[in-house]
């Protein structure tokens, strides 16, 4: 008898899955290894060392002819994987939007996994159909929308405005989904967003067909907003060219600046030309939650479509972005289409996701229904107040060292700033209140020196492995960015990130 058992479960494991009991032993083995990473992550680089290929270089250049034991392959994961990764979970990653990862969120990924549903119908899952509805719409009072836009989530935000835009490509070359828009005698079709956009808007218009150039960047002005009348004056010369307007996307948390575009001056723009309002708010969205922050909602009465990313500022793990658009039918209309080998699937009077988008294969919206239900609405509010707060914090510590001024006023988790020299410019009072740091020796460098010393400040830090920075330019000028967001990242983190940076700007 037991060699039978013996030899079923060999069987099983060459056959079919692994044997129930070793699965059991390697999920506490990985619960505990996950446990671990989370508590000892600070112990690690932010950032490896190596050089291009070395990690390749370590891995089989074959794949394996038999199986190999799970320990083995976590083993490897330990000693290659963890240490040539950029750790976006370490609370020294002060890069981009910071990260959101957290324990619940790692819950719902493990929670996620073994159903492995498929989202695309009612009828091929109607728990993940009407979790997905239920959660856009959680996500949708949250932030203030009103109930006459309906959601979709798709991975990323550039995924959402290339399907938004679909559809404003439709509106405005109507039978385009049928016909394309080649041998057509169509106007050129035009998109209006700020030199402050995210790139999105482009990659949109080279999978439309609208062309890269027929994207156009409107000036912003001193705080990085799109200027509403350089707006509306390119609207018009296009018109009077002969070009055809489409679609204007404002932008509610610019991705150097976290600037947030004057969205109802757009809107009315827009309503006057007759043209798509599309709002990328893939990262200040979430923010609306805040009382104190409801400003940033004014005008997106006027949206026609608009792209938030929880996986940016509300804590779902990547990837999670939803699209909102007034009257989803227009969606459904512009990608509808049921092949014969989906029809047994297809409920009509029931949502389909596949309906609304390219895919056919999504995922469940499982894992932000944990999280949100972990967290409460107060707990994720309060998470967001204190990115805020440690952002001015921040600036304030670099108003106090006469060597660094502030780019532009902090907003919401992201502060950009530079450094100016050993005391600051020519002219400008030197602050009684800096930290002790040795001061920087030499003439006073020119605008190009002092922006290859802030790219080297933010090159040398990353090196170390200590903290993780990134950079941008802003009126050609190259500066420092810090972007929060980690729940793991505690003042005694930041403090810790800006003595760096002060000592890295010493050293240089």
């Amino acid at each position: 008898m037991q060699e039978r058992d013996e030899e079923s479960r060999s069987k099983l494991s060459q056959f079919g899955d692994t044997p129930p009991e070793e699965f059991r032993k390697q999920l506490h083995e990985l619960a505990d290894w996950i446990a671990d990473f989370r508590e000892n992550i600070e112990q690690l680089r932010v950032a490896p060392d190596d050089k291009p290929g070395a990690i390749r270089a370590r891995l089989p250049k074959h794949a394996p002819e038999e199986g190999e034991p799970f320990e083995k392959i976590l083993a490897d994961v330990d000693h290659i994987i963890v240490p040539g990764m950029v750790h976006w979970s370490h609370p020294m990653f002060l890069g981009y939007f910071g990260w959101t990862s957290t324990a619940p969120g790692i819950l719902g990924e493990i929670l996620t996994a073994p159903l492995n549903v498929n989202a695309m119908t009612w009828r091929t899952c109607p728990a993940a159909t009407e979790l997905e509805i239920v959660v856009v719409d959680w996500l949708r009072q949250w932030i203030g929308l009103s109930d006459e836009f309906e959601g979709v989530i798709y991975d990323t935000a550039s995924v959402g405005i290339m399907h938004a835009l679909a559809v404003a490509r439709e509106e405005a070359a109507p039978a385009t989904r049928k016909l394309g828009l080649t041998d057509r005698d169509l106007p050129r079709l035009r998109i209006y967003t700020s030199d402050q956009a995210h790139s999105s808007a482009e990659k949109a218009g080279i999978a439309l067909g609208l062309g890269e150039e027929n994207v156009i960047r409107i000036p912003s002005d001193d705080q990085f907003r799109i200027d509403v009348n350089s707006l509306g004056r390119s609207i018009a010369a296009d018109q009077q060219n002969g070009l055809q307007p489409m679609a204007v996307v404002a932008t509610v948390g610019t991705t150097s600046t976290a600037s947030v575009d004057p969205v109802r001056d757009i809107g009315n723009v827009c309503r006057e030309a007759k043209i798509w309002l599309h709002i990328d708010a893939a990262y200040g969205g979430g923010f609306a939650m805040l009382p104190e922050y409801e400003w940033i909602r004014k005008g997106w009465e006027l949206a026609d479509s608009i792209v938030i990313n929880p996986h940016k500022t509300l804590f779902v793990p990547l990837d999670f972005s939803v699209l909102y658009m007034r009257d989803l039918a227009r969606l459904r209309r512009v990608f509808s289409l049921v092949p014969e080998y989906l029809r047994g699937d297809t409920v009509e009077a029931e949502k389909n996701y596949m309906d609304y988008g390219i895919q056919l294969g999504r995922r469940c919206a499982l894992k932000a229904w944990v999280i949100w239900r972990s967290l409460g609405r107060a707990g994720v509010v309060a998470r967001l107040r204190e990115q805020i707060r440690l952002a001015n914090l921040l600036a304030d510590w670099i108003k106090t060292d006469g060597r660094f001024e502030l780019s532009t006023q902090p907003s919401m988790g992201v502060v950009c700033f530079r450094f100016v020299g050993r005391d600051g410019p020519p002219g400008r009072p030197s602050s009684s209140a800096r930290p002790a740091v040795a001061p920087c020796h030499g003439e006073w460098p020119n605008e190009v020196e002092v922006g290859q010393l802030n790219s080297d400040i933010v090159e040398r830090i990353n090196a170390s492995g200590r903290a993780y920075l990134t950079q941008t330019k802003l009126r050609g000028r190259t500066v420092v960015r810090i972007g929060l967001g980690n729940v793991l990242t505690t003042e005694e983190h930041l403090r810790k990130g800006w003595e760096i940076i002060q000592e890295a700007a010493a050293a240089l």
